[in-house]
């Protein structure tokens, strides 16, 4: 007899909070990528070296932690890694206007206070990724993973604009407690999930579970054996390392190469929402109409390809603006393109024992080197200018999908890849 459809998640009180929850500290996330950057800029009068330490500080806890986040969020409540997480998250940026007020915030303390944020960050973007799976029944992850994406590409248009908007109206260290508001909803909302989950162990024939070390090598092992997997890591590397060089010193172009004010800065970095938005629109059904392996390497080779525009702009005006935001729009489409079908992907793949180590190995594989993109981004603003360094790191971020082309990423078809083996 056919299965029963599945109810919609949006009767699920639990998804509701989680959805809620992890909305709000989206939308703290990216109103963080705005103002903690102008923060140093125009609070502190950071240079270019010191900003890409700045971005370096918050990233570099992925290449440090990931590995064994991935690990305690297989063995805790993914509640409970949420809830505190974004407690933590909320007092660190509550620390940056009472530092300020003290006449004791710098450069050091802020690079402090932005390294214990990119901690808290790791475990919550691992913990919320498994605790969808943990939730919701495998027919219902693609209504998830759509509302999910949803929040987080309707953040991606609010959080920047609001965060440049408030540096500008305000000031930059009271700008930043938006975030640490956010994150304090956040953390109440997620409180409120009345299920207790049940922590999903692989079986080891009445053994206790492995030390920690052997279960990072199941992790690590399970995504180096799967093709698939493997590509996935590689490529977001590629991607990811590029795209933090380009990160810093787009940071930089806009406001001292373009002279656009902290407004100006928010309003195009928010125009990757909307574009994001119909990203994920479009990619609930391109993969399986196109084929998965077509949708991934034509819309990564397209939102590169709209990035070499950037540095051929001049000016403050208007026009600059909207040309500004028509490409941050169309990268917003095509990168989420690649974001949702990438989860897809792995979701389908991975067995729900491990999925929080999978999530874990692929962002410590995909984002590991981010710090040392950011920190490339610095010098290479340095030594050759914004502009110049903009067009050398979108020419690096072709290397991503160049490689998935050549990758088994390419091969997938209309249908997701049945689940692997066990770890």
């Amino acid at each position: 007899m056919p299965s029963a459809p599945s109810p919609s998640l949006w009767r699920d009180h639990d998804f509701r909070c989680l959805w809620a929850g992890q909305t709000a500290s989206q939308f703290g996330a990216q109103a963080g990528q705005v103002t903690l950057p102008l923060l140093a800029l125009v609070a502190l009068n950071a240079d270019a070296a010191q900003l890409g330490a700045l971005r370096a500080a918050q990233q570099i806890p992925i290449l440090l932690f990931s590995l064994f986040v991935g690990v305690w969020v297989d063995r805790w409540r993914s509640r409970n890694v949420m809830v505190l997480a974004d407690l933590g998250r909320a007092v660190a940026l509550g620390v940056v206007p009472v530092a300020f007020l003290l006449g004791v915030l710098g450069i050091p303390v802020l690079l402090v206070l932005a390294f214990l944020v990119g901690v808290l960050t790791v475990f919550f973007d691992v913990a919320y990724q498994a605790a969808l799976v943990r939730l919701v029944n495998r027919e219902q992850l693609a209504q998830g993973n759509s509302a999910l994406e949803g929040s987080r590409s309707a953040a991606q248009v609010g959080g920047p604009a609001l965060g440049g908007a408030l540096v500008s109206l305000l000031s930059a260290p009271v700008a930043v407690v938006t975030g640490a508001f956010f994150f304090a909803v956040s953390s109440l909302s997620i409180r409120r999930i009345r299920h207790r989950e049940a922590i999903p162990t692989p079986p080891y024939g009445g053994r206790s579970a492995p030390r920690m070390g052997r279960q990072i090598l199941e992790g690590l092992r399970f995504v180096a054996r799967d093709p698939s997997l493997r590509a996935v890591g590689i490529a977001s590397a590629l991607f990811h390392f590029f795209f933090a060089a380009l990160m810093t010193v787009y940071l930089l172009f806009l406001p001292r190469t373009l002279q656009l004010s902290g407004a100006g800065v928010g309003l195009v970095l928010a125009a990757m929402g909307p574009g994001a938005v119909v990203g994920s629109v479009l990619a609930a059904g391109l993969p399986r109409r196109l084929g998965h392996g077509v949708v991934l390497v034509s819309s990564a080779v397209l939102a590169e390809g709209v990035m070499l525009f950037v540095p051929a702009l001049y000016g403050s005006g208007g026009l600059t603006i909207a040309a500004l935001m028509a490409i941050n729009f169309l990268f917003g489409v095509f990168s989420q393109l690649v974001d949702v079908t990438v989860m897809a992907v792995r979701q389908s793949i991975t067995p729900l024992p491990i999925q929080g180590r999978v999530v874990a190995t692929l962002n410590f594989a995909g984002m590991g080197l981010t710090p040392l993109g950011s920190l490339l981004g610095g010098f290479l603003a340095t030594g050759w200018g914004p502009r110049t360094s903009l067009l050398l790191t979108v020419v690096g971020l072709f290397l991503s999908p160049v490689f998935m082309a050549l990758s088994p990423l390419a091969r997938l078809g209309k249908e997701l890849p049945a689940p692997g083996g066990t770890a």
